[in-house]
């Protein structure tokens, strides 16, 4: 299930960024230079992309203090705040119950911006704002862990996922980190203004090599975890023989199954041609392998099943717009520049 964003008739993106006591300052400001980031890319490609109107929103236009000590002024209050087609609502140092309470005009904003149309995306302990406002009532949700045990006491009726770093059911995102909230980040500049885009400012953001949002979200509705048994036998073989010679013909015959067969049931399954799957694979492997280690980009390639550096190379470059050995130098390069 793809979330799929329609863009405004004056190709202006809303934005608004929620304000309040005791927040983490790099809730709001991470998602804003990033944005900002991926809007910068697509005009430069493109002069007609669409352009982002941010505002800073609270009950009212006072300074807000941050834990950082840092004191953020909101551009407006929530009476004349603009419907925005993505809010973010940051997280909260510790227990969010007394800032929680402080904010009525807030939860009714948020609860009734959502059942206009728009995208919510929340944070760390922000998550406990939508879930106060009833917007993730039997829904999945994910939050810091900190605030785990006491999230499940105060929100029964939400479908906590605490193993997942991110969740995503309806209009509604939830990120149980910092980081995590990164990784939404680039999947929505994704829906805006494409790959490239996406790919640009996660390459200049991403401080640590993470798994991919498709691959670490829990989605409601979504087949990823499905229950064709033996695809899911397939696919784990599939992870742990990532060099294999073998074609997925051969892997197919060998678990008794045809190609057509097993063509139709990994599609239906999973969402995605085997193929596809396979590939995404060795390539996250193969991006995990010149990060934290030495091999060589020959090497490299074998462990995940190519034989030709130059085919794999050609596979990495298509699929991340940049090679293996300048992938290898960027990220070491952020890994280690403290060093």
């Amino acid at each position: 299930m793809k979330t799929k964003f329609k863009r405004r008739k004056d190709n202006t993106i809303n934005i608004a960024l929620l304000l309040y006591d005791h927040m983490l300052a790099t809730s709001v400001s991470l998602p804003v230079e990033m944005l900002r980031a991926g809007e910068a890319v697509a005009l430069q490609a493109n002069r007609h992309a669409p352009r982002l109107s941010i505002q800073m929103v609270a009950e009212s236009i006072k300074p807000i203090s941050t834990r950082a000590l840092i004191k953020l002024l909101p551009d407006i209050d929530i009476d004349h705040a603009q419907r925005p087609d993505f809010a973010f609502i940051p997280s909260l140092w510790r227990n969010p119950r007394p800032t929680i309470a402080q904010q009525p005009k807030m939860l009714r904003w948020l609860s009734e911006i959502w059942g206009k149309g728009s995208t919510l995306i929340g944070g760390g302990t922000g998550v406990c704002l939508m879930a106060e406002a009833g917007i993730l009532d039997y829904h999945p949700a994910t939050t810091h862990w900190h605030y785990v045990e006491q999230f499940k006491r105060d929100y029964p009726k939400v479908d906590l996922k605490p193993d997942f770093f991110i969740t995503q059911s309806e209009r509604t995102y939830c990120a149980a980190s910092v980081n995590a909230l990164a990784d939404i980040v680039v999947h929505i500049i994704f829906q805006i203004y494409g790959q490239n885009a996406a790919q640009q400012v996660e390459r200049n953001f991403s401080h640590e090599i993470r798994k991919p949002y498709e691959e670490q979200r829990y989605l409601e509705g979504a087949v990823d975890r499905h229950p064709d048994e033996l695809i899911s036998q397939i696919q784990f073989w599939l992870k742990t023989n990532l060099n294999t010679e073998l074609s997925l013909n051969d892997i197919a015959q060998q678990f008794g199954i045809s190609q057509r067969s097993f063509t139709r049931r990994f599609k239906y399954a999973t969402g995605i041609n085997a193929t596809q799957y396979w590939q995404q694979l060795k390539i996250q492997t193969a991006k995990e392998l010149l990060a934290a280690s030495n091999l060589s980009i020959q090497e490299v390639a074998f462990q995940v099943g190519y034989q030709d550096q130059a085919n794999f190379t050609r596979l990495f470059k298509q699929r991340l717009n940049i090679t293996p050995k300048a992938y290898r130098a960027m990220v070491r390069r952020k890994l280690f520049s403290n060093d």
